[in-house]
């Protein structure tokens, strides 16, 4: 996440610090919100705002961030406006997020739940074998120095992500995926067909790794063709794994902290 305004405590606790409305009921005005991007606003808050704000949204005195109701946001656009811009005189500086992260925060904090969900835990060394064996993740995923780099690297993951995230992930990847991971398909000026996984995209060019891992960049102006796909290529691990099952490799998800 990038940032502006300055560091420490404040930008652990970067969510926001608005006062919540007495009273109030929540603005009708703002958009609906995707799934995926509150799923992913979960992690952003947790990583990003937790510390300072608390898992419940009211760890600032005066401030509560559950509902929606926020005296300083009745909008999307005055809660973007607000995270920008901060508010001066108070610990919230200006913050500079990405698109993705801007969305993600924004649709969270309207939709905030705080319950932290029980997930249980099994054994990490089953799960490891779960991870390289029939689970299959090495076919696409990395960890350390083993795997390809067709979907997102795991190495860290266990630090990057809370369990109850990891466990949505491999019950709903598609729901959960991140707007960056989002598979894209382009045809080139030749009419060659390229899928792969986005790791960069601005105006005038995208970066990919396509089916085969390796890193490709395009001109956009120079496609025939290009979307973004809506489905995650991941299956889902609920009809796959058991229970137990399930657990062990959330464990092993867990323990990876790069």
């Amino acid at each position: 996440m990038r940032r502006r305004g300055f560091g420490g405590r404040w930008v652990a606790g970067a969510a926001i610090w608005l006062a919540a409305a007495t009273g109030a009921g929540r603005a009708q005005d703002h958009a609906e919100h995707d799934p995926a991007d509150i799923a992913y606003g979960l992690d952003v808050y947790r990583a990003q705002c937790a510390n300072c704000h608390a898992e419940t949204g009211d760890g600032v005195a005066g401030v509560d961030l559950r509902g929606g109701q926020l005296r300083r946001a009745a909008t999307d656009r005055d809660l973007i406006g607000v995270i920008r811009n901060g508010i001066p005189g108070t610990g919230m500086s200006a913050f500079d997020l990405d698109t993705a992260d801007m969305a993600a925060i924004v649709a969270y904090l309207r939709n905030m739940t705080f319950e932290i969900d029980a997930v249980p835990l099994g054994d990490a060394a089953r799960g490891r074998t779960i991870f390289e064996g029939r689970g299959a993740c090495l076919d696409c995923h990395r960890v350390r120095d083993r795997g390809p780099r067709a979907g997102p690297d795991l190495t860290a993951i266990g630090a990057a992500r809370p369990p109850s995230a990891l466990r949505r992930s491999l019950l709903d990847p598609t729901g959960t995926m991140r707007p960056i991971d989002r598979p894209v398909e382009l045809v080139t000026a030749d009419g060659t067909r390229v899928t792969g996984r986005r790791l960069n995209e601005d105006t005038y060019t995208v970066q990919l790794i396509d089916e085969q891992a390796r890193l490709r960049s395009f001109d956009k102006a120079g496609l025939r063709g290009f979307r973004v796909l809506t489905a995650s290529p991941m299956p889902a691990y609920g009809d796959r794994l058991d229970a137990g099952e399930l657990a062990d490799l959330l464990a092993y998800l867990v323990s990876l902290k790069g």
